[in-house]
């Protein structure tokens, strides 16, 4: 079995693990050797796949949806838009506490005013440096994947299954990327027996407050959250500009033991591949691996 798990966010359920191996363990080894350290081989690495989840079993769609912002739901879907705009206006709030908590969108009580503001929060998101040429339907299927995963007890089961069932004997750490991380320390809260001493995750939401944050399993008791099962050591890595990782640091929710890094991605600020070739992300696993 892998010695490193490595667990993808959004917006992959048209791979499968063998293709997202293929490209993460480049990346990866690329980021232990520019640490210094001698990268794992990449037999020891394995990608705890769940993107297919999203989908219609036995089933690939040929394109998505039609979307637009009449298909943004009202509440969770909303509030996680109006959030991810106002980080992409003013970078220097992403770490507020203002950000992580306002949800304005959800409490508007007309759909047309809704609607209208919808709209405005993807034309604006649509032109960032963060998403870049995006269409609508590609915003709102990142949407209602993370609703989806945060209220629907069956596929967030399947989900954390499938990371439990990666991880053997030998695995030591475990690397997961924005909502793979909430996957991840989920799986290693239910399952404390699990052999992972370390925990790198990179651009994740998991202290965002009212989204994502109050709706962890186990749930935050008294404004704290739990400590993710038997790991030793937790490091988060967020670059400033990626507005996904709201708040960039973790340790206010999750405790001072959890090491908080920020780096540079570039413009691609968010892109998996970036943060695993990064060094700080590579001392970090080769600290896993001894």
């Amino acid at each position: 079995m892998a010695r490193v798990v490595v667990v993808h966010g959004i917006g992959q359920e048209f791979l499968g693990p063998e293709q997202m191996h293929r490209d993460v363990v480049p990346a990866l080894r690329d980021g232990v050797l520019l640490a210094g350290s001698p990268p794992p081989a990449a037999e020891d690495v394995v990608c705890a796949f769940y993107g297919d989840l999203f989908t219609e079993p036995g089933t690939r769609a040929d394109d998505l949806p039609p979307w637009d912002e009449w298909d943004v739901e009202e509440g969770l879907e909303a509030e996680l838009l109006d959030a991810w705009r106002q980080a992409a206006e003013d970078p220097a709030e992403s770490s507020t506490e203002a950000v992580a908590t306002r949800g304005v969108l959800g409490h508007v009580a007309s759909r047309a005013l809704r609607v209208e503001r919808v709209r405005i929060a993807l034309d604006a998101l649509a032109g960032t440096r963060f998403f870049g040429r995006v269409s609508d339907r590609l915003l709102v299927l990142a949407l209602r994947q993370v609703r989806r995963y945060l209220t629907e007890p069956e596929l967030r089961a399947a989900a954390r299954a499938r990371v439990a069932a990666a991880i053997g004997p030998d695995t030591r750490v475990l690397v997961a990327h924005s909502l793979g991380s909430v996957v991840a320390y989920e799986t290693l809260c239910a399952h404390p027996e699990l052999p992972v001493t370390d925990l790198v995750t990179l651009g994740s939401p998991l202290g965002l407050r009212g989204i994502v944050f109050d709706r962890l399993a186990p749930a935050p008791v008294n404004g704290a959250g739990a400590w993710p099962g038997g790991t030793r050591r937790w490091t988060n890595i967020a670059d400033r500009g990626d507005i996904v990782a709201l708040p960039d640091r973790l340790a206010p929710r999750f405790g001072t033991a959890v090491v908080d890094q920020r780096i540079d991605n570039g413009t691609r600020m968010h892109d998996l591949a970036r943060y695993l070739s990064a060094p700080r992300t590579g001392t970090a696993i080769a600290r896993g691996l001894g």
